[in-house]
């Protein structure tokens, strides 16, 4: 086993350690990072040069393991850990938007990056640990990697009364996200903000910059700490070779062909023309040049004075590709109640960019059950995004959600669950699928949009309508001047500096993403995109709101009719019944579905309102304390000799002893009622076991109680004897 080196950092009283030599040992690199009982192995490895591909081949994965929380998977077959969580896909992505960026553009090698949660405390996340390990491993490898980075996690949380300003909280426990309204996940670079993720209850520009200031003040703690690393275990950066450019052949084509490019620069952005432009130039490129040079290397030239030209409209004459100024919004269209039998849809779009949302509202037993490594979770309320190839106009994979479409849903999701009204107030599951029908920047975006408008169809009492924009940046060379882009279009995304999403109300932000390519942002340009996005948020919130003022009031007939009734925790085995008896009865009497929870909650489902009704009377009659001196008119259920069962209320019997049915003296009880019939009975009295015992009222004499004339049940055992209470000299039975 090699030396093992350990560091670490006390971030606000919170110790962040890194190892290396423990495991792993024949990865390029590996560190084992820790903070509370939560511990992570992050991995690199370097692999073989990939010269053909246009792209930095690097890919992250985030393997959850239930053994870390002690746990073993719930399904009686499957017990290994099979594809990838959602959230443990988004952690991915956290981790990849965090150190791609610093990665040399010209360089080819694989590079894979593993991490391995180890342990997990239910106290600490593991997901901000992972980035930190990440970036040490990076560092300290001989990869070339201009890191290292600091992640950090940052809470707020609302002032208390006489204080004046909010109370933040860095890398909280999940117990202090309870009580935050932020949370914000951001990863800085020594000088800059490389990476921004962020959910939010609707705070202000203000406060998000603030909390960012905050992040910024501590990032050093971390920083440091893996310096101290790399200088006593790091190995020495691989130089990466200069990328060769023919520059008199750049010249030539640019003098010569500019007009032709320019051109292309509008058909891309207006998207005119769905063909290969830069393939068919680059071919014709090549037979003038008699094949002097390679198809390849042309496309190379030609795709990089695509993107100058791009960024030269911007930077030198203030606007864009498709002509627009930089604070200028595509045309906006909006419809609602697209779809005849959906419960709620809407199409939002806003330029090329159109997106189609539809809301499904369900029981709330239909809520999403998530297997977790700290334990089992439920979510109500899910957004799924989904963009097929036909949105671009292209032809390819079809099927299984991508990365990225989990990660565009996750964000829009996030962006609206602030503005989800509560079980109590609305009783369902909410799902929300976003189908992108035509792609030309934005459609995360435009997915929130449509979400809020599909959900306000749908009749969901939403608090604030939502509404968010991308913002783009055009950066000079040495990046000291820079232009904000509002709206961005797909080659401003693919050509430009960053993809900025902010999504919120009014009143504030509720969900941000942030993706750079180059070294990060300065503060400047983060206060300049809150502002423009902001500007861009509400013109589009009043757009939306002139089509949809409010949620509809009247749920779509489609939908079904959900109601919650509290009930006793101790009644709930009434409202079961032996063996699920009762509550099989009310579902098949009543045409619904009725869930119960441990907690008293018994959830009513029904395509009728008067169904859903009738059956939520019956629960309530069920479950309800009956008093002595109630009268009920029952049906005869049971006929035994002492006396006959009368079910008061559905689910419930009590029992009429011959002595209280008659105001004569009656043998048989079956002279005087029988099976089905309906009597009408007043409560007795209701014995310490909890048994009802009933009069049978006739005439004038059911206006008023009677005492009893023989006794009642409690004088009979089991059988329907009455016992044996020998009074005197017990006689021989011959």
């Amino acid at each position: 086993m090699s030396k093992i080196v350990a560091k670490q950092a006390d971030v606000d009283g919170k110790i962040m350690s890194f190892e290396v030599g423990r495991f792993a040992q024949q990865a390029t690199s590996a560190v084992v990072g820790r903070i509370g009982d939560t511990m992570v192995l992050a991995t690199v490895v370097e692999g073989k040069e990939k010269a053909d591909l246009d792209y930095f081949p690097l890919t992250v994965e985030y393997a959850e393991k239930l053994y870390a929380g002690g746990r073993i998977k719930g399904s009686r077959w499957v017990k290994r850990e099979g594809r990838a969580s959602d959230d443990a896909i988004l952690k991915a992505r956290l981790i990849d938007r965090s150190v791609r960026p610093l990665f040399p553009k010209n360089y080819r090698k694989e590079v894979q990056i593993i991490v391995t949660v180890l342990s997990v405390d239910g106290e600490n996340d593991s997901d901000i640990l992972a980035i930190n390990a990440v970036s040490a491993a990076l560092a300290i490898s001989p990869i070339p990697w201009q890191g290292p980075v600091s992640a950090a996690r940052i809470g707020l949380v609302n002032p208390k009364e006489g204080e004046k300003t909010p109370t933040f909280l860095i890398n909280p426990t999940f117990a202090e996200m309870d009580y935050s309204e932020l949370d914000l996940v951001v990863t800085h670079t020594e000088k800059k903000v490389l990476m921004i993720e962020a959910g939010a209850n609707q705070v202000s520009e203000d406060e998000f910059l603030s909390a960012i200031d905050f992040s910024s003040q501590k990032k050093d703690l971390i920083l440091n700490t893996i310096k101290d690393l790399v200088k006593e275990v790091g190995a020495e950066k691989k130089a990466v070779p200069e990328e060769v450019v023919d520059k008199e052949l750049v010249e030539q084509i640019d003098k010569k062909y500019k007009k032709e490019l320019l051109a292309m620069v509008k058909n891309k952005a207006t998207k005119e023309n769905q063909g290969d432009d830069l393939q068919v130039l680059a071919e014709e490129i090549v037979t003038s040049y008699e094949e002097k040079y390679e198809l390849k290397e042309i496309i190379k030239i030609l795709d990089k004075l695509f993107k100058k030209y791009v960024r030269e409209l911007v930077l030198k004459e203030n606007t864009r590709a498709d002509g627009r100024g930089l604070k200028d919004i595509r045309p906006i269209n909006i419809e609602v109640g697209v779809l005849p039998r959906t419960h709620g849809s809407a199409m939002f779009q806003r330029g090329q960019t159109q997106a189609l949302t539809i809301t499904t509202l369900g029981a709330p037993s239909l809520e999403q059950y998530l297997e977790k490594m700290e334990g089992e979770e439920t979510k109500r309320y899910m957004h799924h995004y989904y963009m097929p190839p036909y949105s671009v106009g292209e032809t390819g994979r079809f099927g299984f959600p991508s990365r990225r479409e989990i990660g565009h849903g996750a964000l829009a999701e996030r962006a609206l669950l602030p503005v989800i009204p509560n079980e109590d107030v609305f009783p369902y599951a909410i799902r929300v699928v976003s189908e992108v029908v035509s792609s030309n920047g934005s459609t995360s975006m435009a997915s929130t949009c449509g979400s809020t408008l599909s959900l306000m169809d749908a009749g969901v009492p939403i608090t604030e309508p939502v509404a968010g924009i991308a913002c783009g940046l055009m950066t000079s060379e040495d990046q000291k001047d820079f232009r904000i882009l509002t709206d961005i279009i797909g080659i401003e995304d693919f050509g430009g500096d960053m993809d900025f999403k902010v999504a919120g109300t009014k009143k504030g932000i509720t969900a941000v993403q942030l993706d750079v390519k180059i070294d990060g942002l300065t503060k400047e340009m983060i206060k300049q995109t809150l502002e423009q996005s902001k500007e861009a948020r509400l013109f589009i919130l009043e757009k939306m709101i002139s089509v949809m003022p409010e949620p509809r009031k009247q749920l779509s007939k489609y939908a079904p009719k959900i109601k919650v009734v509290k009930i006793d925790t101790e009644k709930i085995g009434e409202v079961i019944g032996p063996g699920g008896k009762v509550i099989r009865q009310i579902m098949a009497q009543t045409n619904t579905t009725l869930d119960v929870s441990d907690d008293g909650s018994v959830s009513i489902a029904g395509v009728s309102s008067e169904d859903v009704e009738k059956a939520a009377s019956w629960v309530t009659m069920l479950t309800r304390q009956i008093k002595a001196g109630e009268e009920f008119e029952g049906e005869v259920k049971r006929i035994l000799p002492f006396g006959a069962f009368v079910e008061v209320i559905p689910g419930k019997e009590g029992m009429v002893h011959v002595s209280q049915m008659s105001t004569g003296f009656v043998s048989n009880p079956s002279d005087v009622v029988s099976i089905g019939q309906k009597v009408k009975v007043r409560v007795m009295e209701i014995d310490d076991q909890g048994r009802i015992n009933l009069s049978m009222l006739f005439g004038e004499d059911a206006n008023k109680p009677r005492e009893p004339r023989g006794g009642n049940r409690s004088d009979f055992n089991r059988g329907g004897q009455r016992p044996f209470r020998p009074s005197g000299p017990r006689r021989p039975r011959f």
